[in-house]
């Protein structure tokens, strides 16, 4: 098989590593790419989201599965060209996507089916929003709707820092089009945890448990990044907590995306929070998580590539999957100056020395050019490590992200702590 890998972050070199494993895959491309997936991959000069110059390159090479990393590519409707020409994709059409496409779509969706979630209110209007935000108490969630990179989500612990919030998306249009209308809805407490599926017309498949870290700096603190760390499993996710997410959110999702006559392929991401009052869905993202993946995959230990075939040709419920009892802790190492303005193109060293056994560099924003990686974006890289147990993992990756240099460079030193 040949298999086109859509996207050029941390979550796509982490996809390509692992296709590229599959017995049934000759040869793995990705577009455009990054400097780590040029080692395991040809890359090729096409944007993600060049969804016409994509599906042109996969009918010329004639490629037999096309994964698609990111969400942006996802909601402008790749899948559905890539099936309108007898293409097989990997990954959710444009009504499905909306899911994480429109944050109100996916509330109100979930708000119609009876599935657990915060509170919330839609706002177009400033004014209006101003006038009602104190209805939640604080601190407070205010999301813009549409697509933002992961940051379009501010929690304001005042009534002073949710109006900086509202201005900065409904006023200063900061976030383009996608702050057309705002969400304010109830902050939850209590422990997130991620989970992601892989789901097929008529099944649902959990993958092991997850917990990311977005803000910059330890502690929490800071403004929300794309993803500053993550690890599996999530200790939060005991059997009973399995068995209820089974029971109140995955298996009610998946009924209701059929009462709604919504197909999904792909992966679903559920961003959850374990409350008091049991699990509420926080967002669902409509593809592999990032850096999730980057800890989920190494534990695999079925065949990917067969596994994406299953969820294409709608037989899912007769894949076995089997994972690790190893856990996976990722590190990401990120641009001084992110998630603001950050130099690029600065020498990359130590690569060779922080890569080993059950160690993993899983590249992001990086460039290769004559044999050296340079720094190509504020996420730079995930350094990521398997380990018989949390704290072993964790040493393990703690160590050979200390063997990486950039000028710069900076990381959580908190991530699974």
């Amino acid at each position: 098989m040949k298999v086109l890998i859509v996207g050029s972050g941390g979550r796509e070199h982490t996809l390509a590593w692992k296709v590229s494993q599959s017995l049934l895959v000759d040869k793995v491309y990705a577009a455009p790419g990054n400097g780590g997936m040029a080692d395991i991959a040809q890359c090729v000069d096409i944007k993600d989201t060049d969804i016409k110059g994509l599906r042109e390159f996969a009918q010329k090479e004639g490629i037999d599965l096309t994964v698609v990393g990111p969400e942006t590519p996802l909601v402008a409707g790749i899948a559905d060209e890539f099936q309108k020409y007898g293409l097989r994709v990997f990954g959710p059409n444009a009504e499905a996507a909306l899911l994480e496409g429109s944050k109100v779509f996916s509330k109100e969706f979930m708000k119609r089916n009876g599935i657990p979630t915060g509170d919330f209110k839609v706002f177009e209007d400033f004014d209006e929003a101003m006038e009602q935000v104190d209805a939640f108490g604080f601190p407070v969630v205010i999301k813009a709707d549409g697509l933002a990179a992961g940051k379009g989500v501010i929690i304001a612990k005042d009534r002073q820092e949710a109006e900086g919030a509202l201005k900065e998306i409904m006023i200063e249009r900061k976030f383009g089009s996608a702050g057309d209308r705002v969400l304010v809805e109830e902050f939850l407490t209590g422990t997130e945890m991620t989970i992601l599926c892989f789901v097929d017309a008529s099944t649902m498949v959990p993958m092991e448990s997850a917990r990311d870290y977005k803000r910059i700096f330890d502690d929490d603190k800071g403004p929300n990044t794309g993803g500053m760390g993550t690890f599996s499993p999530n200790d939060v996710y005991t059997p009973e907590i399995k068995r209820e997410f089974r029971t109140r959110i995955m298996l009610p999702m998946r009924e209701a995306l059929k009462k709604e006559g919504i197909e999904y392929r792909g992966v679903l991401y559920f961003g959850l929070m374990v409350t008091g009052g049991g699990i509420k869905v926080l967002e669902f993202n409509c593809r592999f998580g990032d850096p999730e993946t980057q800890v989920i995959l190494p534990r695999l230990e079925s065949d990917l590539v067969e596994i994406m075939n299953s969820v294409v040709d709608g037989r899912l419920s007769k894949q076995q999957i089997c994972w690790s009892d190893k856990s996976c802790v990722c590190i990401i190492l990120a641009s001084g100056g992110y998630p603001g303005s950050y130099k690029k193109e600065l020498l990359i060293e130590g690569l060779e020395q922080a890569e080993g056994e059950e160690t993993f560099v899983f590249h992001a924003g990086t460039k290769k050019e004559q044999g050296k990686y340079y720094t190509n974006g504020g996420r730079v890289m995930g350094v990521t490590a398997l380990g018989a147990d949390r704290e072993k993992a964790r040493t393990k990756a703690y160590a050979a992200a200390g063997k990486v240099r950039f000028e710069g460079m900076q990381y959580r030193r908190d991530i699974a702590k």
